[in-house]
């Protein structure tokens, strides 16, 4: 479909948030969210509500039943931003992941809102993303329970693709979780055209795994990431070497006139892609500013 989709991962630290629209002749369609991760000085509650000017989200996917992917989860809520529709990994059944919450302390109001959704939100969907979206489609994998037992390996995984373009958003998925997908063919198909990999796990050395590279050949990757204090943060170097092998020249950064093979939140905070309806995309950065565009 004619257009554009803008797609913009938001710096919030150790956290995950990216909003998507498609723009036809400058009209913005529906708005899509991936988690909803905040800081203490931006949230994107806030953000639809206020710089947006909207009282409604009209797909939001959260990929990790844990924390940081949902930080500003309930904000929506208490900023009065309806979601029209919510998408997770349905696995496991509220009342276990209840339980497996809980052995960490007490619940914030984020993941018992998160609960509630869980339990409630079975109804089928008016409007599928795919139909509803101006072209921009999502394809969804997850492990299940209780083959995998743990937040981070039954993360939802997310592809996005419009026009031929294709970024993945695997949420927090550690090694056991890749090679459980990796053992799907369709899964492994679609990795096949992948242009962009967000690093799962925010980039740490416990999301990596080597096999994923066997059957994917992105020409970037992106972290979402605070400031480097653990050593298991330091993987842009691992990461770098796996794009050079195919693609030594990385993509070239609009706002900055420079190849990259990694971009980071930490570095240069939101990263932004504009994908036209033929699958080529242009990226811009938070820092060397350009000019405000809406996701």
């Amino acid at each position: 479909m004619p257009g554009e989709m803008i797609l913009r991962i938001w710096d919030v630290e150790h956290g995950a948030c990216a909003m998507l629209r498609h723009l036809l002749n400058g009209q913005a369609g529906r708005l899509a969210m991936i988690d909803s991760g905040c800081t203490q000085d931006w949230r994107p509650s806030t953000y639809i509500r206020h710089e947006l000017q909207r009282n409604r989200l009209d797909y939001l996917f959260i990929t990790n039943a844990d924390q940081d992917h949902m930080s500003d989860l309930n904000g929506l809520w208490e900023e009065g931003v309806q979601v029209e529709t919510f998408t997770r990994n349905p696995h496991p059944p509220a009342e276990v992941l209840r339980a497996m919450k809980e052995v960490n302390g007490p619940l914030t109001s984020d993941i018992q809102r998160y609960l509630e959704i869980h339990r409630n939100f079975n109804q089928p969907v008016s409007l599928p993303f795919n139909d509803g979206m101006g072209g921009i489609t999502a394809k969804t994998y997850f492990n299940s329970y209780p083959g995998c037992n743990t937040t981070n390996d039954l993360s939802l995984v997310v592809f996005i693709d419009f026009g031929g373009f294709k970024i993945l958003f695997p949420g927090d998925l550690e090694r056991e979780g890749w090679l459980a997908l990796l053992a799907k063919q369709d899964f492994r198909h679609d990795l096949g055209s992948l242009d962009i990999l967000v690093a799962s796990h925010h980039g740490r050395e416990n999301g990596y795994c080597e096999e994923v590279f066997e059957f994917c050949q992105p020409r970037a990757i992106v972290m979402s990431d605070k400031a480097i204090v653990h050593n298991t943060q330091g993987m842009t170097q691992t990461y770098r070497q796996r794009i050079s092998d195919n693609w030594p020249n990385g993509v070239l950064v609009s706002t900055t006139k420079k190849q990259r093979r990694v971009l980071t939140t930490r570095r240069d905070g939101w990263i932004q892609f504009n994908v036209n309806d033929r699958g080529d995309f242009t990226i811009y950065t938070e820092h060397c500013k350009r000019p405000a565009i809406t996701p």
